[in-house]
């Protein structure tokens, strides 16, 4: 603790004698860096210890950033389909449902989200150190960072100063792209909100890590259409394999390629195999604007790396919240 406020002193007067002025109304790299020194270090190790315990709680975090962020993302094409307040990566997700209402992460699209316990591991730890500082949305942004580079991806840059949002509800999340998206869809998606296509691949890249649950693709296995029973993109051996697996259940989870704790470029192998687990993940390869792409990645993992991490820091600044727009949770799963 004594550690802790004299490092917070000699930051406050180094950036006295410098002159240098956080930008409090705009996400800054070093947002933190006099208000709460140790904040990525207490969530890097909060994420360290929790891979090592579970290896596919990465998948888990990652996801829930882009569940958070995404939401507003595509919600905010119809701005007057639930309200008028801009939304975006603000932690949303994290809220918990209520008797009056049914919360996001009560939605069919994120049942099978995980991690919660991570960020509210850090964020507790967070409250010790610097009560009242670090955003729940902040939190997520870094967790999902630090599950990429211990998972063997790159690492980038967070910019920090989002806010909390005070909303969360299960319709919000109605725009969510489903595992059925074609590759129209998918490209008009993420061109609304300013991604370019070789964007739209990078970030379906993070399907490296993680699983899916059977119900998510179930549908590609069997009375897939009038004239197939199988998916016909789908090779018919992984198809067998996968309907072994689902035989247990809907809630049977599948990886989304053979190294689904490791960030690699596996994933665009098993697209080029027609090994793509949901039918948004194939339909990259079906299409000759997005099959040349997945190629390039396949061959070049640095070429993947480089645009992930441009897409990430574009994806996380989209709509965030600022300044006193939102608000910082004590609790990630309840407004203030």
């Amino acid at each position: 603790m004594i550690a802790s406020h004299l490092t917070e002193l000699l930051l406050l007067i180094e950036l006295l004698l410098f002159g240098v002025q956080l930008n409090v109304g705009a996400l800054t790299s070093n947002y933190y860096d006099a208000s709460c020194p140790f904040a990525e270090f207490i969530v890097r190790n909060t994420v360290n210890q929790a891979l090592r315990s579970d290896s596919t709680l990465a998948g888990g975090l990652l996801r829930l950033h882009f569940h958070d962020c995404f939401v507003q993302l595509f919600v905010s094409t119809c701005p007057a389909c639930f309200d008028s307040e801009l939304r975006g990566c603000d932690g949303s997700v994290l809220i918990d449902s209520t008797k009056d209402n049914t919360a996001e992460k009560d939605s069919p699209a994120n049942l099978s989200l995980r991690g919660y316990e991570v960020i509210d591991q850090a964020k507790q730890m967070l409250e010790n150190q610097c009560p009242g500082v670090v955003s729940c949305a902040d939190i997520v942004a870094l967790a999902a960072r630090d599950a990429v580079f211990m998972s063997g991806g790159p690492y980038y840059n967070v910019a920090k100063g989002r806010k909390d949002g005070r909303r969360s509800r299960i319709e919000d999340t109605i725009d969510l792209p489903p595992p059925t998206l074609n590759i129209t869809g998918l490209i008009k998606m993420f061109a609304q909100q300013g991604f370019t296509i070789q964007y739209l691949v990078a970030l379906s890249g993070a399907h490296t890590l993680g699983a899916a649950r059977c119900a998510s693709f179930k549908k590609r296995l069997s009375n897939f259409d009038p004239n197939n029973d199988v998916d016909p993109t789908l090779d018919s051996n992984y198809a067998r394999m996968l309907s072994r697996s689902c035989s247990a259940g809907d809630d049977t989870q599948v990886g989304f390629d053979f190294t689904p704790t490791r960030f690699d470029v596996n994933y665009f192998y098993a697209l080029q195999g027609r090994m793509g687990l949901l039918t948004s993940d194939q339909t990259l390869y079906t299409d000759p604007q997005t099959q040349s792409i997945v190629n390039g990645y396949a061959m070049n993992q640095a070429s993947f790396f480089s645009d992930f991490q441009q897409a990430m820091i574009k994806m996380g600044a989209l709509v965030a919240k600022e300044g006193d727009q939102g608000e910082v949770r004590r609790n990630c799963r309840k407004i203030n």
